[in-house]
């Protein structure tokens, strides 16, 4: 029945009405990406909300936390700091707190991260041969975190089916939503 019930109101549905859905649908993914641009530029950072996805950070950050992020570039990385870099070879970024710097005196900084739940510092996830990270290995340094609301992620990451079941479900409510 439900599949039935769904292919006949589309069909008693007008074109109009479905051009208008059409377009209220990419009009709420455009806005989502202006407003991602936006944040991108507002906070200078290529990717200014994470979601935590390991237990390496407990109990600070915990598995599905989602994380705020600035990278303005003249401001300073100090010890104690939590930033979220990437290393070469690895997709996804790493959040952990900062634990050794070295200034130069040009103002070269490197540093040594390690997550707060590890007993070793992050050497070992680092490309072989890299001992530090520099300021260009940096995604963003953490500046407010919503406990748990990226779970949903998690949860999608995990399980694909659970994403593309999710994804028709909101596609399917915006194409048939009447305007009452």
């Amino acid at each position: 029945g439900s599949a039935m019930d769904l292919f006949g109101d589309l069909r008693r549905m007008n074109k109009r009405q479905l051009y208008y859905q059409v377009l209220n649908f990419a009009m709420i993914v455009s806005s989502a990406l202006m407003i991602w641009k936006g944040l991108i530029v507002v906070t200078g950072s290529e990717s200014p909300i994470v979601v935590v996805l390991s237990g390496s950070m407990e109990p600070a950050f915990h598995r599905g936390d989602l994380l705020f992020l600035t990278n303005f570039h003249d401001d300073p990385i100090r010890a104690g700091e939590i930033v979220v870099f990437k290393v070469e070879g690895r997709d996804i970024p790493i959040v952990h707190r900062v634990i050794k710097v070295h200034e130069k005196g040009n103002g070269n900084i490197k540093f040594l991260t390690k997550g707060d739940n590890n007993e070793v510092d992050d050497r070992g996830l680092y490309k072989e041969g890299q001992n530090w990270l520099e300021k260009k290995d940096v995604v963003g340094r953490a500046r407010g975190f919503l406990p748990y609301v990226g779970m949903v992620t998690i949860i999608m990451n995990d399980y694909p089916k659970f994403k593309y079941a999710l994804l028709a479900v909101m596609g399917a409510y915006v194409l048939l939503k009447r305007e009452s």
